[in-house]
């Protein structure tokens, strides 16, 4: 489905987040990539084929001072 140069990953490889956004409702929270995952705001995804993925934001890091 997927008509850029290089292809954009599928929406079932680990890299599915860096397929390109061809949808962005910022009011609302989303962004559809070209693959079909739907991308929250919060990190969690909604794949083209009815699979949840939960968000996974990265581990905050605490520096004692």
């Amino acid at each position: 489905m997927c008509r850029h140069e290089p292809e954009c990953p599928s929406y079932d490889a680990v890299d599915r987040e860096a397929a390109r956004v061809i949808a962005e409702h910022h009011e609302q929270g989303w962004s559809l990539l070209c693959n079909g995952v739907v991308l929250f705001e919060d990190t969690g995804e909604l794949l083209p084929d009815g699979r949840i993925v939960a968000p996974h934001r990265p581990a905050v890091v605490r520096v004692a001072a």
